[in-house]
C-alpha cells in the first residue's frame, strides 16, 4: 500500500497542512508478465543432458562352448582394484607354474592411461583419424559411430578383465571404467576376483627379504 501526499494551501498567513490519500496499485500485470518470463527461459534455455557410459553386457543367447571367443595371453590385461586406492595390473596369464609380473600403478595420467594407451596405440591413432574426419565433416554421424565400434572391438585391441577387492570403493571403478572410455578399450569387462589374484597383491605387499 502506497500514499501520495496532497498539499493543502489553507488560509493565508498559515502553513499549509499534508493531506495524504491511500492509493492502491495493481499488481495483477506484473504476475503475468512473471510467467511470460519464465515461460520464455524454459523453451530457450538447453536443458542438462544426463551423462551415460556405455557398458557391454553378456548375451543371454545361448554359445556353444568352441564358439566362445578365448582370451589370447598376449592380449589379456588383468586390473586389479586393492585397497586405499592401489591399483595393480599384470600382462597375460599364469604359464608354466611361473606367475606373471604383478605391477603397481595409479589412476593418474603417467600410471594407468599411459600403459593403457602405449597397449591401444593402432586403435588410438584410428580412433584420431575418424574423429579428424568427422570435424571436416567427410563421415556422418552414423558411420562415425560404426566405424568407432569397429576399430575399438579390433582383434588386435587388448582385452582388459578389472577385478575389484572387497576393500576397493565405487570410486575406483568408476575411475577405471572412465580410463576404458579415454583410451578407446573396446574388449573389456568386470570379473570376479580370484584367490589367485588376491595372493597376487598379497605376495606383492610383502616386503622383500
Amino acid at each position: 500500500m502506497a500514499e501520495m501526499q496532497v498539499e493543502d494551501k489553507g488560509k493565508k498567513g498559515k502553513k499549509p497542512k499534508q493531506k495524504k490519500h491511500a492509493t492502491r496499485v495493481d499488481l495483477t500485470p506484473m504476475v503475468d508478465l512473471g510467467f511470460l518470463l519464465i515461460t520464455f527461459f524454459m523453451l530457450t534455455t538447453s536443458m542438462l543432458k544426463p551423462q551415460t557410459m556405455e557398458i557391454s553386457v553378456p548375451s543371454k543367447d545361448k554359445v556353444q562352448e568352441e564358439d566362445q571367443n578365448k582370451v589370447k595371453a598376449s592380449q589379456a590385461i588383468t586390473v586389479l582394484l586393492g585397497k586405499e586406492d592401489k591399483l595393480y595390473y599384470f600382462f597375460g596369464t599364469e604359464e608354466n607354474g611361473v606367475d606373471p609380473e604383478l605391477i603397481e600403478t595409479d589412476y593418474s595420467s603417467e600410471g594407468i592411461r599411459k600403459m593403457l594407451i602405449q597397449k591401444n596405440y593402432e586403435v588410438m591413432k584410428q580412433v584420431e583419424e575418424l574423429k579428424a574426419d568427422k570435424a571436416k565433416k567427410k563421415v556422418s554421424e552414423e558411420d562415425y559411430t560404426k566405424k568407432l565400434a569397429e576399430y575399438r572391438a579390433s582383434k588386435t585391441a587388448p582385452i582388459i578383465m578389472i577385478k575389484a577387492t572387497d576393500e576397493s570403493n565405487y570410486k575406483n571403478l568408476v575411475d577405471i571404467l572412465d580410463e576404458m572410455q579415454i583410451c578407446n578399450i573396446g574388449r573389456y569387462a568386470i570379473v570376479d576376483i580370484t584367490p589367485y589374484d588376491l595372493g597376487l597383491i598379497e605376495k606383492k605387499a610383502k616386503p622383500a627379504i
